[in-house]
C-alpha cells in the first residue's frame, strides 16, 4: 500500500518495486491512500488481500499512519508486513531498525527475515507508535501540512513553539485498573515504542515486544519546565520528576475533565474527554533487520 504524498515520481517508484517483487518470486498488486488511509473501501481490500489464498506479504509505503492503515487488517492474521519508510516521522520503522532508502528497505521486506511485536489499541483502534491526548494532539493539530511535507520531523517543532505557554489540564489516569493518579498535565502520552521524531528518547529502553505501553505524563510549566524536559529528551537518559513521569502498563485509562485533542501515530482523531489504550501482545508479523549474531 503507498501514500503518494512523499513519491515524487509514482511511476518509476512502481516500476522498481515490479522489478525486485520479480527477481523475488513475487508478483506485486499496488494499493493507493488516496482516499483516505483508514477509509472503509481501503480496509476491505485489504481483508481480502490477506484472506486471500498462497503466499501474502504486504509492503506498507509510508510513514505511521500508513503502516496504522494496515495493521488493521494484519493483525494476528500471521501475514507479515514490511515498511518503505516514506513518511514525517516514521517512529515505527526507526524503532525496528529499518533503512530508509528503497533498495535497502525492499531487501529486507522481501529478505524473509520476521519479528513478532506488539500493537497498542486505542479506543477500538489498533496504532503502532504512540497515542496522546492534550498539548501532543494540539501539535499535531496546528502544525500545516507544508511544514511536514519540506521540514519533516522539524516541522513539529516550528508548531509546537505556540503551544510552550500553554496551561496545564486536569488528568486522571488509571494503569491496569489500579489507583487514579490525578494530575494538572499538559499531555498524557501512550507508547508502544519509546521514540520521539528527530530519534529523541521519550522512553529510553521502550521495547516493541514485551506486552507492556509506555505511559508519560507530561507536567512542565512554562520556558523553564520545558526546557527541562527538552534537555533530557535530547540527551537520551530518563530523568523522572516533577516534569514528566514514567509509567508502564498493559492498560491505560485517562480522563479528563474537558474534551481535548487526540492523536494516533501523528494523526489528529476526533477530540475527547477521555482515552483508553491496550495492548495486544506479539500481534502483528513484521519482517526486519536481521539482528547481530
Amino acid at each position: 500500500m503507498i501514500n503518494p504524498v512523499r513519491i515524487r515520481r509514482i511511476d518509476a517508484f512502481k516500476n522498481r518495486c515490479r522489478e525486485v517483487a520479480a527477481s523475488e518470486g513475487w508478483q506485486p498488486q499496488f494499493m493507493g491512500t488516496e482516499a483516505g488511509e483508514t477509509s472503509p473501501q481501503l480496509q476491505r481490500h485489504l481483508s481480502r488481500f490477506v484472506a486471500g489464498p498462497g503466499d501474502r506479504l504486504v509492503f506498507a509505503v509510508g510513514g505511521d499512519g500508513t503502516v496504522r492503515a494496515c495493521v488493521h487488517a494484519l493483525a494476528y492474521s500471521g501475514v507479515p508486513l514490511a515498511i518503505v519508510p516514506r513518511g514525517t516521522a516514521n517512529l515505527f520503522a526507526h524503532a525496528l531498525g529499518l533503512p530508509s532508502k528503497l533498495g535497502a528497505a525492499l531487501a529486507v521486506g522481501f529478505g524473509g527475515y520476521q519479528r513478532q511485536v506488539d500493537l497498542a489499541v486505542a479506543d477500538g483502534s489498533p496504532f503502532v507508535a504512540m497515542a496522546g491526548i492534550g498539548l501532543d494532539a494540539a501539535v499535531v493539530r496546528s502544525t500545516p501540512r507544508v511544514l511536514k511535507d519540506h521540514l519533516g520531523w522539524v516541522g513539529y517543532g516550528v508548531g509546537a513553539l505556540a503551544h510552550l505557554g500553554s496551561s496545564t489540564k486536569e488528568m486522571t489516569v488509571r494503569l491496569d485498573g489500579g489507583e487514579l493518579l490525578v494530575r494538572r498535565a499538559q499531555s498524557v502520552v501512550v507508547g508502544n515504542v519509546g521514540i520521539l521524531p528527530g530519534g529523541f528518547a521519550l522512553f529510553p529502553g521502550a521495547s516493541l515486544d514485551d506486552g507492556l505501553l509506555d505511559v508519560g505524563i507530561l507536567t512542565p510549566k512554562g520556558l523553564l519546565g520545558w526546557a527541562s524536559v527538552a534537555r533530557w529528551v535530547v540527551a537520551g537518559k530518563h530523568h523522572p520528576g516533577r516534569q514528566f513521569e514514567h509509567y508502564t502498563a498493559r492498560h491505560v485509562e485517562v480522563s479528563t475533565a474537558a474534551e481535548l485533542p487526540r492523536e494516533l501515530d501523528g494523526d489528529v482523531i476526533a477530540p475527547g474527554s477521555s482515552l483508553v489504550v491496550h495492548v495486544w501482545h506479539e500481534a502483528l508479523l513484521v519482517r526486519a533487520p536481521r539482528p547481530p549474531d
